[in-house]
């Protein structure tokens, strides 16, 4: 009879992670028998089962210190925002991993507008400029240059051939019970008093994924060797109207009213440019994704309370 292969242990280090499909991925981990380790500032302890490291991750010899000696088969950083996060990373984890999986987001397509999907090539992360001078540390810059952060934070990875790594860009993520983001309970609140949602004049199709099929992906990407940017979204594009109506089918007398702007703020999912994500990378690694129409109904159940 012949002998089983003993499947080896990963030693995997989480940074960040403690929330929405941060914690599904560190479920997953531990589940397949994987040690983890969570680092972040001490906010929250990790899931029983995990290390847990406290550090700042911006300090970086307050990183090294925390991780010691320690090295890592895969680092998967979900809270990685700037170009001055990379730097630092980069620094500290040479050496001491095989692979780094960065958490990004659709958002670094925010200055296409394509009618087709848009693949990964569509940003040369050679030719970003990285300015790592810029007030990155302060919150509200950071958060108005979301898209800008993470652009450059891959750049610096891309820039240099010393550690393996990829970039997972994260189209909008809905679903869960646990969704603080409070976008869905955004269009519910409108549709049940029936005020007006803004949209752009020409609104823009967008792709999404379910939290739990990104917390798959990420699980996958995990035991991956790729490297270089991957789009993960799920097949399909979903518009502001399709949203809507699945929320509306979920609130009792609710009313869509819909108001056109040329200009100014307009509702979330709702989108001037086109910049939908061109998945065909990932499927042709391996990984299947779901349809994003089949899951919307229960992705908003689930986000309003509604599930049966």
């Amino acid at each position: 009879m012949e002998k089983a292969h003993a499947v080896k242990t990963r030693e995997v280090l989480v940074i960040g992670g403690n929330r929405y499909f941060g914690k599904r991925l560190i479920a997953r981990l531990l589940a397949a028998g994987d040690r983890v380790t969570v680092l972040n500032r001490g906010s929250s302890p990790p899931p029983p089962g995990a290390v847990h490291l406290v550090a700042d991750r911006d300090d970086e010899d307050a990183l090294n210190a925390a991780l010691g000696t320690r090295s890592f088969d895969v680092v998967v950083d979900q809270v990685c925002y700037t170009p001055r996060q990379a730097a630092v990373a980069r620094r500290v984890f040479t050496g001491r991993t095989r692979r780094y999986v960065m958490t990004s987001t659709v958002e670094v397509y925010e200055y296409e507008d394509s009618a087709a999907l848009v693949p990964e090539e569509a940003v040369d992360l050679l030719g970003v400029r990285v300015d790592i001078e810029l007030p990155w540390e302060d919150a509200e810059f950071a958060e108005s240059h979301y898209g800008e952060g993470k652009r450059q934070a891959e750049a610096v990875f891309a820039a240099g051939a010393d550690l393996p790594w990829t970039a997972v860009r994260v189209a909008h993520v809905l679903g869960g019970d646990d969704d603080f983001t409070g976008r869905l309970q955004h269009y519910a609140s409108r549709l049940r008093a029936g005020d007006p949602i803004t949209v752009p004049t020409v609104n823009r199709p967008a792709t999404y994924i379910h939290v739990e099929e990104i917390a798959d992906f990420l699980f996958w990407a995990v035991g991956e060797d790729f490297t270089g940017p991957v789009n993960a979204a799920s097949h399909g594009t979903l518009t502001t109207r399709e949203l809507c109506e699945a929320v509306a089918a979920q609130v009792q007398q609710g009313r869509t009213v819909f108001r056109a702007a040329e200009v100014g703020a307009v509702s979330p999912f709702a989108f001037r440019r086109g910049y939908a994500m061109d998945n065909s990378r990932a499927a042709g690694l391996g990984f299947v994704f779901g349809d994003a129409r089949q899951w919307l109904p229960r992705a908003v159940a689930e986000t309003l309370g509604t599930v049966n």
